[in-house]
């Protein structure tokens, strides 16, 4: 490692993919809560996704340890377990897989980012004071139990009045009731969290209890830890990672530099952060070796939405294949030495799962062998025997 303030990306790429243990994979015996807090959150919006999210990152982790992790199995006597991961509404608003001891940043941070504008009419929003009796509702009616959505919506009515369940808010060639539009909030202040699926139907719990930490502790540390794991980084990388509004995210970085929590730096010749005095990064031949393998990411992985400048991850071609519209994770990403290099689709039947793999380029022997070796670990991860298959990936994005 050499100490730096002139950063080039392949220097940044190498000490990111190590620190997200897709350079090395981490030990046997590290946890799955482990691994989601260096990836900061796992999305989660397709549950096979973020099991293979940690999964690929952690020798002999499956999918199971993932769930078991998410809704430990009961013991006999109680109490029971508490979980390792709690999966709620996280960064963006949408679902992650959070470690349940980071909850008190996540649940003090998220809340505090300003809202955008009012997305339904003034006759369907609900005041400032509703929604808080809403979530409070929830978080009431969710303690020590798991309900459908149906049901906590009957919950949510009977604690709070009959205005909460008009139908009011279009979806899916539908109306939905009006409590509804407060669900990912509620979710982002720790009132509720994803339970296991009961037959097909999504349940919802309340998270283990905890204190949050103060609104603008917790909006210091995310910062920090963010710059840890993905730095160097500006403020509108930060912004654009957390769906938050620009200049919130330029005081907090300006909060942060003034105190002495983050140093400016040039990365690829423009001023960006790290972490006060994290300034070592991997030098050749140990930049190359960090970057060096071809790695298969699945949708809305960590590492693809979080890493910037997103043009030198997909850069030429990728960034017209990899990418919907500028937005990554919409397709499953195969890295080659660290750069977006083609899309990948796994399809499954039964016990069995094929792998389709569309490289942007030819792949050379010894990394078609790699590829093997990655696409046995999807399997393997989703306890499935996978096959491997090299050609265009027909389906679209989030297919």
């Amino acid at each position: 490692m050499t100490k730096s303030t002139g950063i080039t990306w392949a220097a940044a790429s190498a000490r990111r993919l190590e620190r997200q243990f897709l350079a090395r994979r981490a030990r046997t015996g590290t946890s799955v809560a482990d691994v989601a807090a260096a990836m900061l959150g796992v999305h989660a919006q397709v549950l096979s996704a973020a099991e293979l999210s940690v999964g690929l990152r952690a020798d002999g982790v499956t999918r199971t340890d993932v769930r078991d992790a998410l809704w430990p199995t009961a013991p006999l006597a109680p109490p029971a377990p508490a979980p390792a991961l709690v999966k709620t509404h996280g960064p963006r608003g949408t679902v992650h897989l959070l470690p349940a001891r980071d909850l008190p940043m996540w649940c003090a941070a998220l809340p505090a980012i300003p809202a955008g504008p009012a997305a339904f009419p003034t006759d369907v929003r609900l005041t400032g004071e509703q929604a808080g009796q809403v979530v409070a509702a929830i978080a009431d009616a969710l303690d020590g139990t798991f309900l459908t959505v149906d049901e906590l919506g009957e919950e949510v009515v009977a604690r709070t009045g009959p205005w909460a369940g008009d139908l009011v808010m279009p979806a899916f060639q539908t109306m939905w009731p009006r409590w509804r539009q407060v669900l990912h909030r509620a979710g982002q202040c720790g009132a509720l969290s994803f339970g296991p699926n009961r037959g097909r139907r999504v349940t919802y719990t309340r998270p283990p209890r905890f204190t949050p930490l103060p609104p603008e502790e917790a909006s210091r540390l995310l910062v920090r830890r963010y710059l840890y794991a993905y730095g160097p980084a500006t403020p509108q990388h930060f912004a654009r990672w957390l769906a938050a509004p620009p200049g919130w995210a330029k005081a907090r970085y300006a909060e942060l530099a003034a105190a002495g929590e983050i140093e400016e730096v040039r990365f690829e010749g423009a001023p960006a952060w790290v972490a006060a005095g994290d300034t070592a990064f991997p030098d050749a031949p140990e930049r190359d070796e960090l970057l060096r393998g071809v790695r298969l990411l699945p949708y809305f992985d960590a590492y693809v939405v979080a890493a910037q400048p997103r043009e030198l991850l997909f850069a030429g071609a990728a960034y017209r294949r990899a990418l919907a519209g500028g937005q990554a994770g919409n397709f499953p990403v195969l890295l080659v030495d660290g750069v977006a290099a083609g899309v990948w689709h796994q399809r499954r039947r039964g016990r069995r799962t094929t792998v389709t793999v569309e490289p942007l380029a030819r792949l050379t022997a010894r990394q078609e062998r790699e590829l093997a070796d990655c696409v046995e670990r999807v399997g393997a991860v989703l306890e499935a025997a996978a096959e491997l298959v090299i050609g265009e990936v027909t389906v679209g994005a989030h297919a």
